[in-house]
């Protein structure tokens, strides 16, 4: 899919967070603490960057 102007994809959110010097881990990081805190949102956030539901799904699983 692409990010129309209020929306943004997997792949551009990535590259941010790479060009920003985010690492794996850190994503990982992240990913575990908006899922422990905020599991709905992470959801929502996921669905978001347009990401499909079974993609989704193991993001969140990984995160647990």
């Amino acid at each position: 899919m692409k990010a129309n102007s209020t929306t943004i994809t997997k792949e551009q959110f990535v590259a941010i967070l790479r060009d920003s010097g985010i690492t794996d881990a850190q994503m990982g990081k992240l990913h575990q603490l908006f899922e422990q805190r905020h599991p709905e949102a992470h959801e929502a956030f996921l669905r978001f960057l347009q990401i499909d539901e079974a993609e989704a799904k193991a993001i969140r699983a990984r995160s647990r």
